[in-house]
């Protein structure tokens, strides 16, 4: 009998613990029986997938652009959750700032969260040159308070909101799930309005390498997908890490952040 597949995670969150060992628990007892293991950055994580310590690697869609380019593209993606194909990137205001859209914000500063968040840096810095707002049209206020999460433990985001709520920023970069759960009344209720929401893109996804044969990869994979968030024992932790369904990879959404990448000199490793 084949050892369970390992798999990665990044330990952003004491509830990532409860997660996995909800999935671990879900896999019990099948043919694609896994264990996981827990890292404290996503530069740690590519080097275990790369070494073969681990066999899939939930990466964000930065540790997925840097994989792709330290495997010359011999890596996969097997699947990522229903918000992961549909993410945005939000600016906000201070509710009231008679600021109406992205083009308000030349000669004004932008917030942004830590340096390694596509969400919160790397992409909005790259839809702003789109909108003829770069080489130096807008301010920019760094907060690099998590680095080497990418921005999931939305703390720099929280930093940039703050600073917006504190008058050293007119606007701030965001991901659409901190965006929603300010909707949610969860933070800084009626604070904020959205100045523009960017076009979707892909966010997290299962990374594997060749190593991995497709036997064992598609019955994790089929097994994955048949979690139901209408089956009581699979919603709670389908809640906790935010999706209803597991879904096949967008890979066409990574695109922007690979061209992204490239242009801001972002290199394979920090």
């Amino acid at each position: 009998m084949s050892a369970p597949l390992m798999v990665g995670s990044v330990a952003y969150t004491p509830t990532v613990v409860t997660i996995w060992e909800g999935i671990r628990d879900y896999f019990a007892g099948t043919p694609a029986e896994m264990d996981f293991v827990l890292f404290s950055n996503y530069g740690r994580q590519v080097d275990a997938l790369l070494e073969g310590t681990i066999d899939i690697a939930w990466n964000t869609n930065l540790a997925w652009v840097r994989t792709v380019a330290q495997t010359r593209g011999e890596c996969r993606a097997l699947a990522m959750r229903d918000t992961d194909a549909v993410f945005r990137t939000v600016v906000v205001v201070r509710a009231g700032s008679g600021l109406s859209g992205l083009a308000d914000l030349r000669g004004r500063r932008l917030a942004l969260g830590s340096r390694d968040s596509a969400q919160a840096a790397i992409l909005p810095l790259y839809f702003l040159a789109r909108a003829g707002l770069g080489n130096g049209s807008v301010d920019l206020l760094r907060l690099d308070s998590d680095v080497g999460k990418h921005g999931d433990t939305g703390r720099s985001e929280l930093d940039a909101l703050r600073a917006v709520l504190d008058d050293r920023a007119d606007a701030a970069a965001i991901g659409i799930n901190t965006w929603e759960s300010i909707g949610r009344d969860e933070l800084m209720p009626g604070a904020f309005e959205a100045l523009w929401e960017s076009p979707i893109y892909s966010h997290c996804n299962f990374t594997a390498l060749p190593a991995l044969s497709e036997e064992r990869a598609t019955a994790w994979v089929e097994h994955l997908f048949a979690m139901d968030w209408e089956n009581p024992s699979h919603r709670p932790i389908l809640e906790l890490e935010g999706l209803r369904r597991w879904v096949a990879p967008r890979l066409e959404g990574y695109e922007t952040l690979f061209e992204a990448v490239q242009e801001q000199g972002i290199g394979p490793r920090w």
